[in-house]
């Protein structure tokens, strides 16, 4: 004759959920105290070879439009395109409306001597290291660096 116990089989699933709650806590917990800086490979003697300012207007349709400082259009992020661009930039609104800045001031885009391609808030402090994201996602931007840079058709 078998034995049986009244205890139900033990399930694993309980608890790998519970450990994946905790490696999610503990990853937003680091992200959030370097300032959602993933990697910081700064190179101290790095300079900016590039710079533009940009600024990112949501319009009627769902698109976004880049505009450089002047005024001049660089690119139309037409609804379900640029995703990584879009994601950014609702980051980057996001905390500027937590301490109640505009849309008005722009955002600095920067490619550094050491590589590294860099967004920038000087309104609330806030930038990313673009590279940490990936090649992709890095390349979005540098299309709209390099489309900033060229001169206004005429």
């Amino acid at each position: 004759m078998s034995e049986q116990t009244d205890r139900p089989p033990t399930s694993r699933g309980p608890w790998y959920g519970v450990a994946a709650m905790l490696a999610l806590v503990v990853a937003v917990a680091i992200f959030r105290s370097t300032g959602g800086v993933v990697s910081d490979s700064r190179d101290p003697d790095a300079y900016v070879l590039q710079s533009e300012e940009l600024r990112f207007e949501d319009r009627y349709d769902g698109a976004v439009v880049v505009y450089t400082l002047d005024g001049r259009e660089v690119s139309v992020l037409d609804p379900g395109t640029h995703g990584f661009v879009r994601g950014v930039m609702r980051g980057m609104a996001r905390e500027r409306r937590a301490r109640n800045v505009g849309s008005e001031p722009p955002y600095r885009l920067q490619y550094w001597s050491d590589g590294r391609l860099t967004l920038d808030d000087p309104e609330t402090g806030r930038w990313i290291e673009l590279a940490a994201f990936g090649p992709d996602n890095t390349i979005a931007f540098a299309r709209l660096l390099a489309s900033a840079a060229q001169p206004e058709a005429r």
